[in-house]
């Protein structure tokens, strides 16, 4: 039965990594799309380039808990200590880089918020 569960789990985080990396590869493209004109026209804008990093750190963000579900799943079942380190060390990891993006993004949108509704501030 263990067996089954193990083969199964294995699956799961294929399908959760490959989403990871459609996530991610979809964020790209978007940003890409995002810088394009400003390239055609030779005007690239701090404005259009952070607009273009917001959108991918979201993205990027996405593909991150794709990623962390999938190295869960992985070691879900029957884990030795070597699976459990090296899964606490990957969710650190992934912990630390969702903070910093998801604090920037935090940062980026007060700015915008301020300009929106004066009344906030």
């Amino acid at each position: 039965m263990e067996e089954i569960f193990r083969t199964a789990s294995g699956y799961i985080a294929l399908v959760l990594e490959s989403l990871s990396v459609l996530v991610i590869a979809i964020g790209a493209v978007d940003a890409l799309v995002r810088l394009l004109p400003a390239f055609r026209f030779r005007r690239v804008t701090h404005g259009i380039r952070r607009a273009a990093w917001l959108s991918l750190a979201r993205w990027l963000l996405l593909g991150l808990e794709f990623m962390l579900a999938a190295d869960i799943v992985r070691t879900a079942i029957a884990p030795s200590w070597d699976d459990i380190g090296q899964l606490a060390a990957i969710a650190v990891i992934r912990t630390f880089l969702n903070y910093f993006l998801e604090r920037d993004l935090e940062a980026a949108a007060r700015p915008a918020e301020a300009v929106a509704n004066p009344e906030l501030t």
